[in-house]
């Protein structure tokens, strides 16, 4: 029942932007904390970003800090990734997880539903 479909992924150049969605269903999505994990080719899953209930609290990955934006829409269901400055080495499929735990985590093992994926390659 639970579903998280990512979408807005694409081929860009080094420096530019794009915006991914995650439209959630299935749940009450106002209740749960939010983020995104991204995993390259050979590489093991990585914290992208997590964003609580109310969107009063934010956590970001030292690696895309300072460029990346976390944000949700509680009454559209749907959370969001405002990705800028976009870098070769940001090349990967992001994740959308749903968080199972109140206190901010950054362990995929603290996510219990996970949408399809979405690519995202940055050319340089």
């Amino acid at each position: 029942q639970v579903q998280l479909v990512e979408s807005g992924g694409g081929l860009v150049q080094t420096g530019d932007s794009l915006r991914l969605s995650c439209a959630a269903s299935g749940f009450t999505f106002s209740s749960y904390g939010m983020a995104w994990f991204r995993q390259a080719p050979g590489k093991e899953r990585e914290f992208v970003a997590r964003i609580s209930r109310s969107a009063i609290s934010s956590l970001y990955g030292d690696s895309v800090k300072g460029r990346f934006t976390i944000s949700r829409d509680n009454s559209k269901n749907t959370a969001y990734l405002q990705m800028n400055s976009l870098k070769p080495e940001d090349t990967a499929v992001y994740y959308c997880a749903r968080s199972q735990t109140i206190r901010p985590s950054t362990s995929t093992r603290d996510f219990d539903y996970w949408g399809q994926g979405t690519q995202v390659t940055v050319s340089s």
